[in-house]
């Protein structure tokens, strides 16, 4: 199959590695200047969970600079940088290939109906992690799986055809029975540890370390819970906080730092009105306080501005 990663960070650019040696076509699709230039010239490093680097030979673009139709698009672009990816991809996008989203955060759909039409549109979520160390340089940790859904099962057959490519690359797909559930799902997981992380400046195993942590969690997603019932989305906090809890092995994502820590650090915008803002928010709206999740939003903002962000 013909892939373009757009949005070709830590994760993109894992996603990629993997695809591509499962004999697919794949071009990686970035705006960091430096990221691509270091892929083409030296080909992307990945470190592995025991210190080896593997250099892997893979093409990467800037996206003004794509002129290729793809069979399948999937889209790693933060949550606040969907919209202008998607207009600069425009002709990519204008013979119809499938695109299929696994980026963090609530409402992504949404911003991608704007350019795509939803029978072509794929959501899903993963726990597939990676960490960038530097331009054309990653660093991956653990296992993980894919959950997925067409957003208009019906209009969208070739549903197989993405399922298999992703397994045999052998990054554990299936389907997913109700895709809000899916997307709340891994929400509610990002807005417990990817908030958490970056405010205490932790991988996720030391997260699961702490002697309070299940009281950290319940805040967040029994407020998740209260939304999604009112938001008639189905939810269960007790499934996320065992999700969570199988995180923190070192054979799993223990010694991971989540994306939203990752993006701190480098001073970059972080996805948080997408997560546990998002929530509060809607909450608002519904007349449902979520006043953790409010000022955990609030918590991180002032931490991108004490750093410049």
């Amino acid at each position: 199959m013909k892939i373009a990663i757009a949005g070709a960070g830590a994760m993109g650019s894992r996603f990629g590695v993997k695809l591509q040696a499962a004999g697919n076509q794949v071009t990686l699709i970035d705006n960091w200047a430096d990221h691509v230039a270091a892929i083409n010239r030296d080909g992307l490093i990945v470190t592995t969970d025991d210190g080896t680097d593997h250099v892997y030979p893979m093409t990467a673009m800037a996206p003004q600079d794509v002129t290729d139709h793809f069979d399948l698009v999937i889209l790693f672009t933060k949550a606040m940088q969907m919209d202008q990816m998607l207009q600069d991809l425009g002709d990519v996008l204008s013979n119809q290939p499938a695109v299929l989203t696994l980026a963090n955060g609530i409402g992504n759909v949404e911003t991608i109906e704007r350019h795509v039409p939803k029978a072509q549109i794929v959501v899903g979520t993963t726990v597939w992690s990676s960490g960038m160390t530097g331009p054309g340089h990653i660093k991956v940790t653990g296992t993980g799986s894919i959950s997925l859904q067409a957003v208009v099962p019906d209009a969208f057959p070739n549903l197989p055809a993405v399922l298999d490519t992703l397994n045999g690359a052998g990054l554990h797909a299936s389907e997913a029975a109700n895709v809000m559930a899916a997307i709340w799902k891994k929400a509610g997981l990002n807005s417990v540890l990817n908030t958490y992380c970056t405010l205490f400046d932790c991988n996720i195993g030391e997260f699961g370390t702490l002697p309070n942590w299940r009281t950290l969690n319940d805040a967040v997603l029994n407020e998740f819970q209260a939304v999604a019932d009112a938001a008639k989305i189905q939810f269960s906090a007790a499934d996320v906080t065992d999700l969570i809890a199988a995180q923190f092995s070192p054979e799993t994502n223990g010694g991971h730092y989540p994306s939203m820590h990752q993006d701190m650090a480098n001073r970059r915008p972080t996805e948080i009105d997408f997560l546990n803002g998002y929530v509060a928010k809607l909450g608002a709206q519904l007349n449902v306080p979520a006043p953790t999740n409010a000022i955990l939003a609030q918590a991180i903002h002032a931490q991108e501005t004490l750093k410049g962000i």
